[in-house]
C-alpha cells in the first residue's frame, strides 16, 4: 500500500498509526530519500506493506521536487494499491487534480481518502473532492485513528486476497524450505542463484508464490526440497531465467516475510553499508532464520578480509547467532557448506522445546545465577514453556518479572541456545509474571 498526496496532509501521520509508530521496522534505505520510508501494518484481517512518500508534484521537472516524484512514482510501480490523501480542512487544490490525473490514467486500484475530516459531517464538505473522477471519498481521522479499519477494508477489498496463512503450519506439512536470498543490488545473487540451478541441472519454472508478484523457483538437493523465493528480479524468457538487478525494496521485504530462511548476501568488495544493516534489521524484526554470506571472496587481499570480519562483528552484532560463510559465487567456491547451514537454520527455526526440558534449564540458569534485585524484590523465574515457532518463542513465568534486565535475558537465551542448538535463528524469551497455583505449597 502506497500513500501519495501533495506535502502536508497527513501522509506520515497516517503512515505512523497503520504501523503503530513502531520505528524498528521502518526501513531507511540509503539511495532513496528521507521522504520514502517501509513499514509492516496489520490490521484486521490484513497483513501488509505500506510505503510513505514525499509531497507528490507530478509534472515536477527539475530539483528536489523532481526527485520526490520520481521516488513516489517507483513507490506507486511497486504497490498493488495507491491510497490517495487529500485534506478535507485544506479543500481541494490544482496539486490534487494533477495527482488525480496521474492516478487514473495509470489504472492501478485507488483509493481516495479525505484526512482530518474529525468533527466534520460528510456532507458539503467532501463534495468538491469528488471532481477527481476517482469514485467515492472516504472521511478519516489518521491522528485520530477515525475510519482506519474501514480504509484498510475499503483499499484491499479489490484485490480478493486469500485469508494469511499459518505460515509455520504449512512448512511443517509441505516439508519445503522457503529460502530467500537477500542484498543490495550487485551483491551477486543473481549469479550466486544461476550457479544453484546449474548445478542442479533443473528447469526452472515459474511458480505461483506467496507473495504477489515473487517469482519461486523449486529445486531439489540430496533429497530436501527447496523453494527459492526470488528478490534478484528474475524474468523468464523462453527457458532461460535472466538477471535483472533491479532493487525493489518491497519485493525484498515481501520476500523476506515468505520465507523460512534468508539468506544475506554482502558484497566482500564494497564493505558492510548501512543498507546491509537496514536489511539485516529487519530479518531479525521479521523473525526469520538467517545465513550469512560474504560474496566476491576472491577479489579482496588479506588486510581486506580481516577488515570486513571486524566490520560484521561491529555493524551486524544483532546477527551473532547466524552462520558466517565466505563464497565466491561467480568462481563457485565455498558455496556447499551453504546448504548445512540453511537446512540448520530451518531447523532451529521450527525446533520443539518440551516444557519439563525448559523448566529444568531455567530452574539451573537460576541456580548458577540468579537475577539481579529491583530494590526489595529479586525476580523469581518459575517454569517455562514453548509459546511459539519461526521464530522459537519461550515463555517464562514468576513474579516480578518486569524487572529482568536484559542481560539476564541474554545469559538465558544463550543456555537455551546451546542445549537446542539453535544456531541461524532468532530466540524470543517473553517474560509474564503470573501467580503459580503451587506457590503457596513451598
Amino acid at each position: 500500500m502506497a500513500l501519495v498526496g501533495r506535502p502536508n496532509v497527513g501522509k506520515s501521520t497516517l503512515f505512523n498509526r497503520l504501523t503503530k509508530s513502531r520505528d524498528a521496522i521502518v526501513a531507511d534505505f540509503a539511495g532513496l530519500t528521507r521522504d520514502r520510508h517501509y513499514g509492516n501494518a496489520k490490521q484486521g484481517r490484513y497483513e501488509f506493506i505500506v510505503i510513505d512518500t514525499g509531497g507528490f508534484e507530478p509534472t515536477a521537472e527539475t530539483g528536489i521536487y523532481s526527485e520526490m516524484a520520481k521516488q513516489t512514482r517507483q513507490a506507486v510501480a511497486e504497490a498493488d494499491v495507491v491510497v490517495f490523501v487529500v485534506d478535507a480542512r485544506a479543500g481541494l487544490s490544482a496539486q490534487d487534480h494533477e495527482i488525480g490525473n496521474y492516478l487514473r490514467k495509470l489504472g492501478k486500484p485507488a483509493l481516495l481518502v479525505a484526512n482530518k475530516a474529525e468533527g466534520m459531517t460528510e456532507g458539503v464538505q467532501l463534495t468538491e473532492f469528488y471532481e477527481l473522477g476517482l469514485g467515492e471519498v472516504l472521511p478519516v481521522s489518521a491522528a485520530h485513528g477515525q475510519g482506519i479499519r474501514t480504509m484498510v477494508e475499503m483499499a484491499f477489498e479489490p484485490l480478493n486476497l486469500p485469508e494469511v496463512d499459518d505460515q509455520a503450519a504449512e512448512a511443517q506439512q509441505s516439508g519445503i524450505i522457503k529460502l530467500a536470498v537477500a542484498g543490495r543490488p550487485n551483491v551477486g545473487k543473481s549469479t550466486l542463484i544461476n550457479t544453484w540451478l546449474g548445478e542442479e541441472r533443473l528447469v526452472a519454472f515459474d511458480l505461483p508464490g506467496t507473495t504477489r508478484d515473487a517469482i519461486s523457483v523449486p529445486f531439489e538437493r540430496n533429497g530436501q526440497k527447496f523453494e527459492l523465493i526470488d528478490t534478484a528480479g528474475l524474468r523468464r524468457k523462453g527457458k532461460v531465467f535472466e538477471a535483472i538487478e533491479k532493487f525493489s525494496v518491497v519485493k525484498t521485504l515481501q520476500a523476506i516475510e515468505s520465507a523460512n530462511v534468508v539468506l544475506l548476501l554482502l558484497d566482500a568488495t564494497q564493505g558492510i553499508t548501512d543498507q546491509d544493516a537496514h536489511i539485516a534489521g529487519y530479518i531479525l524484526e521479521s523473525g526469520r532464520a538467517v545465513v550469512l554470506a560474504i560474496n566476491k571472496w576472491d577479489a579482496v587481499d588479506d588486510y581486506q578480509r580481516e577488515l570486513l570480519r571486524r566490520q560484521v562483528e561491529a555493524r551486524l552484532p544483532f546477527l551473532k547467532f547466524a552462520d558466517l560463510h565466505f563464497i565466491s559465487a561467480k568462481k563457485r567456491q565455498g558455496i556447499g557448506p551453504l546448504w548445512a547451514s540453511i537446512t540448520q537454520a530451518y531447523k532451529a527455526a521450527f525446533v520443539k522445546m518440551t516444557t519439563p526440558v525448559l523448566t529444568r534449564l531455567l530452574l539451573e540458569a537460576v541456580q548458577f545465577q540468579q537475577p539481579k534485585r529491583s530494590g526489595m524484590f529479586r525476580p523469581k523465574l518459575r517454569y517455562a514453556h514453548q509459546g511459539g515457532m519461526n521464530p522459537p518463542v519461550i515463555v517464562v513465568h514468576g513474579n516480578s518479572l518486569e524487572h529482568v534486565t536484559d542481560a539476564y535475558k541474554r545469559f538465558l537465551e544463550g543456555r537455551f541456545r546451546k542445549e537446542f542448538k539453535l544456531a541461524g535463528t532468532p530466540l524470543r524469551i517473553e517474560m509474564r509474571t503470573s501467580k503459580n497455583p503451587y506457590a503457596d505449597k513451598d
